[in-house]
């Protein structure tokens, strides 16, 4: 017999998991903007004041009429509900740096996740390039449909009200062709991967066994060190998979407590990008953190040699050139595939598995003050006991350099 704490554990679960789920996640967040009705649309404007940002969306998704919403925060905390997206017909989006504007990502996102049956785009032909039918209108095809402001059946736009496997569709207005699937990508196929796909900019935020992703501005359920305002350069944007780490492709903290991260499923681009030329790589000396030096240096500061990049002994890893096609992990040469502090490689001695080339110079034109550190140094100054200290992920088996100052 099952213990009524264990039974009630269980049935409860479900709804634990869904209680970290952020109604948040259903928009996509442009900082510093506002979307301003056009002077008909005005009326349909509802301001909701005091609420907060979570409050604010949950409400909307709650509304039929709510598609956006403006969330000022100075003077004062005012939650403004609105009934379309910035597409330019009926309203237009402004800066206003007391404010951010959250769309739902259904209407204006140009892609659709699994089967597109919350696909709420304006697309209005087929794949064979055939106009859609109005969903209001019996001819030249009869159906049972109607539509609603629930089941997005608008104009003649592309809706998947009956989750056909194929994606949206619609009736179309040719009377010899009742109906056919619209060409809409998938979000995965959308845009492909270069390399590990660190400059991967798309909107999947789905994991490849289907969770949803977390959002990087929110800690919960899984706490991490990838806020956006720290870390503007890796566009951590809304629930997205990205790759701030240098991991072998892009990934997100899930939605699912048990389940801290995960891989996203993105197709990788059919050309590969280390037959292209790159103007801004280096061989005698290195610029910033050395990721484009590209010289034949295969030593550590110390004169350890190297281990190749293609094998796993005396140390395993994750950076394989295959993997890691656009970072020149040519030979044993020195590189920096992570954005460390400079160029480095796993040592041939097994009691040391990683080591930077500090005996790379720096480019003449790249050479920085000594004494100069980010925020984090600031934090790190005096705790240090050596000059270099290597953190190790064992989640991603990546070494992390910091420097101490000198």
């Amino acid at each position: 017999m099952i213990p009524l704490f264990y039974l009630t554990a269980l049935l409860l679960w479900p709804d634990t998991v869904h209680a970290f789920r952020s109604a948040l996640n259903d928009f996509q967040r442009s900082e510093g903007r506002e979307l301003v009705l056009k002077s008909w649309n005005v009326n349909r404007l509802t301001e909701l004041p005091g609420i907060t940002l979570e409050d604010c969306a949950k409400r909307c998704t709650q509304s039929p009429e709510c598609r956006a919403f403006n969330y000022e925060f100075r003077p004062s905390l005012v939650c403004k509900h609105l009934p379309s997206v910035g597409d330019g017909d009926n309203a237009d989006v402004e800066r206003n740096v007391n404010c951010d504007l959250y769309e739902m990502k259904v209407y204006v996102r140009k892609c659709i996740v699994g089967k597109g049956e919350d696909y709420r785009g304006k697309v209005s032909t087929t794949k064979n390039g055939r106009t859609c039918q109005q969903w209001w209108s019996k001819f030249p095809h009869d159906h049972g449909r109607t539509p609603s402001a629930a089941n997005g059946l608008e104009l003649n736009y592309c809706r998947n009200p009956d989750s056909d496997p194929n994606g949206p569709w619609c009736y179309t207005t040719d009377p010899d062709h009742r109906y056919e699937s619209c060409d809409i990508p998938q979000c995965k196929d959308e845009v492909c991967i270069t390399c590990n796909g660190e400059d991967y900019r798309g909107q999947m935020d789905h994991t490849v066994s289907g969770k949803e992703c977390q959002r990087w501005d929110q800690q919960s359920p899984h706490q991490h060190i990838y806020q956006p305002e720290k870390h503007p350069d890796k566009s951590l944007a809304d629930n997205y998979c990205r790759n701030p780490d240098a991991s072998p492709v892009p990934w997100c903290y899930t939605t699912d407590p048990t389940l801290e991260r995960e891989r996203c499923d993105i197709r990788k681009c059919p050309e590969s990008p280390k037959h292209h030329s790159h103007s801004g790589y280096t061989t005698d000396c290195f610029q910033g953190r050395g990721e484009d030096y590209r010289g034949k240096v295969n030593e550590t500061s110390s004169g350890i040699p190297c281990q190749r990049w293609d094998a796993k002994k005396p140390h395993k890893h994750q950076f394989s050139p295959k993997t890691y096609e656009c970072k020149g992990l040519e030979e044993n040469y020195c590189r920096n595939p992570d954005g460390s502090e400079a160029p480095w490689c796993f040592t041939s001695l097994s009691a040391m598995r990683t080591a930077l080339c500090l005996q790379i110079k720096r480019c003449a034109d790249d050479i920085e003050a000594e004494d100069c550190y980010n925020e984090i140094g600031k934090k790190l100054s005096g705790v240090l006991s050596a000059r270099h200290v290597k953190v190790f992920s064992a989640r991603n088996g990546v070494s992390i350099h910091l420097t101490k100052p000198r």
